[in-house]
């Protein structure tokens, strides 16, 4: 399976609180924080503006309620922000990148995780779309967020291996242009997650119909740097898991998950990062080129 290469465009994004690597060489270098400020990456789940319009409002309620600093640090792919992630570039995470043998040994800690409805790996085609069937996917264009992209990727990926189906395997930079890309006719399928799917659908008023799904899997995770203080750990984690308890954390919530298309009932709970076994077991049995 070919592996295309990705184009580059200088992006800006108008936000006090997101920090943006641009530049169409390698990632550019990022300023050192100010003493007292910690970096957050979220995977790139969404384009550049929407996953800042969900987080924002979010990590500053959670700098407020915590005392701690928190900065939006993402890149223009969701590639680019595992990379800062890999580079120990940030202290805080949305991911579930880091579950791999040779990650795991990086000691990233687990306190938290979206609770949402179970997602599961897809490949979509568009309702209207004359294949049917994932055999006639063979030698036909296909779309996916990223290769770092674990549900909406390699799962996927993995299905289609398993199957001998060698289609061509294109990257958006995230799941809307992956999107963008299947409704424009570029490509035949896509690879995705069902959150996503739905909510792009939502968002979008668009039809899928959905040629394979993967068992029930868990949404994210909250993770920790192992350099991270505990205290600063705590409160943070403290700030993230209590804020559907309080009001105004709860509105916030809920008017940064209508932005996506996620439910009201999005929010954080505490894990211990025992749900993340699928994933785990996924890079032991995964073929060595998507582990």
């Amino acid at each position: 399976m070919a592996y295309p290469r990705i184009s580059r465009r200088r992006l800006s994004l108008a936000t006090g609180l997101a920090l943006l690597a641009a530049g169409t060489g390698a990632r550019a270098q990022a300023p050192t924080p100010e003493a007292g400020t910690y970096r957050f990456s979220p995977v790139n789940q969404y384009g550049i503006n929407l996953t800042a319009a969900y987080w924002n409002p979010i990590i500053a309620y959670v700098s407020e309620k915590s005392g701690v600093k928190l900065q939006l640090k993402i890149g223009r792919t969701s590639a680019d922000t595992t990379a800062y992630v890999l580079a120990q570039e940030v202290e805080f995470i949305f991911s579930n990148h880091m579950f791999s043998p040779e990650r795991e040994k990086l000691g990233w800690k687990v306190f938290g995780r979206r609770l949402t409805p179970p997602l599961h790996a897809q490949i979509v085609v568009l309702q209207d779309s004359p294949i049917t069937d994932l055999a006639q996917l063979q030698g036909k264009d296909m779309a996916f967020p990223g290769p770092e992209a674990l549900v909406a990727y390699k799962f996927p990926a993995a299905h289609l291996a398993s199957r001998k189906i060698e289609a061509k395997l294109l990257f958006g930079g995230n799941m809307d242009a992956a999107f963008a890309q299947l409704v424009s006719g570029k490509v035949a399928a896509v690879g995705t997650n069902s959150q996503l799917a739905e909510g792009y659908a939502r968002r979008e008023g668009k039809k899928l119909r959905v040629l394979w799904a993967s068992p029930p899997l868990y949404d994210l995770a909250l993770m920790s740097a192992a350099n991270v203080p505990d205290k600063v750990q705590k409160a943070v984690a403290q700030a993230f898991l209590g804020m559907h308890q309080d009001p105004r954390g709860r509105d916030i919530l809920q008017k940064a998950s209508e932005q996506v298309g996620l439910s009201a009932e999005a929010y954080f709970t505490p894990s211990d990062g025992s749900e993340y076994g699928a994933y785990r077991d996924f890079y032991r049995t995964a073929p060595p080129t998507l582990r």
